[in-house]
């Protein structure tokens, strides 16, 4: 049921980030390339997935809001392709090619990154079928999500932490921003959306916030287990880049634990909500066997 539907999800996203895309209105041809590059290059498209689940655990129609979803998809791929730069992590590879500024340069590479962020904010307000109000309320959810208080702030907090030992209330901070935030933003707004009520976006927000930990700790264990053509990008750069993980401050088992952990409280967190967020459930339980 998971992989079925995950793959109907996938491909109704991949579909409409094609047309959203429109690389004719980017007056820059090899901008208009590297955007392209990064956005269609596959992946698991989880953001946008989730933000369409949750949608369908109040009650909605996922597919109603894939416009939403490919802004979400969008600021995740402008994160990517920044993280990757010589500037932050230097990687070389990112979901089996390589990185953006490897072909088109570490100016071009920025570029696209901004571009896809701004566009991803344009994108929002295409969507059909809500109110200006829900809209405003989608846009403050996810532009806080990618700011300095989500996404950039965890990221510059990881930049200051290279080389340096940092305590786990640290790292939850920390990955809380640069991994976690957009989570939350994708669930939380696709529950927005859906015309989901209070007690229903308390409980995916619960289900959001574990689920990016849950996600977190397991990205810091395959950097150590995984193997790179299973992962997409080099094995072991967490050390290489003598960065804090989980599983530097908790050990190998030590992490698994506490993935565990999370994905049983994203679970039980969905109980409220019934049979509708069967889809969400096996997506928490999936993380602790995932391979990329």
């Amino acid at each position: 049921m998971l992989q079925a539907e995950w793959k109907k999800k996938r491909e109704q996203v991949e579909a409409a980030l094609a047309g959203e895309l429109r690389p004719g209105d980017v007056l820059d041809k090899t901008l208009a390339s590297s955007m392209e590059y990064s956005l269609m290059a596959g992946g698991k498209r989880l953001r946008p997935i989730l933000l369409m689940a949750a949608a369908e655990a109040v009650g909605g129609r996922g597919e109603e809001y894939l416009t939403s979803a490919c802004a979400i998809e969008m600021i995740h791929t402008y994160s990517l392709i920044h993280d990757d730069l010589p500037a932050m992590d230097n990687d070389d590879y990112r979901r089996g090619k390589l990185t953006n500024h490897k072909v088109y340069g570490a100016g071009m590479a920025t570029l696209a990154g901004d571009a896809l962020l701004t566009l991803a904010f344009e994108v929002l307000l295409r969507q059909h079928g809500v109110s200006d109000a829900v809209k405003l309320t989608v846009l403050r959810e996810v532009s806080e999500a990618a700011g300095a208080k989500g996404m950039v702030g965890g990221q510059a907090m990881d930049l200051g932490a290279e080389g340096q030992q940092v305590n786990i209330i640290t790292l939850r901070r920390m990955h809380m921003g640069k991994t976690g935030a957009l989570f939350r933003a994708a669930v939380r707004a696709g529950a927005i959306l859906a015309g989901g009520d209070a007690a229903e976006l308390v409980s995916l927000t619960r289900y959001a916030e574990s689920f990016g930990l849950a996600f977190q700790i397991t990205d810091d264990i395959l950097d150590v287990t995984g193997a790179t053509e299973d992962i997409g990008k080099p094995a072991g750069s967490d050390e290489r880049n003598h960065k804090t993980t989980y599983v530097t401050l908790a050990t190998l088992p030590g992490a698994e634990k506490m993935a565990r952990d999370a994905v049983a409280t994203a679970v039980e967190a969905l109980t409220p909500l019934g049979d509708r967020a069967d889809f969400l459930r096996a997506l928490a339980e999936f993380l602790l066997s995932r391979k990329q």
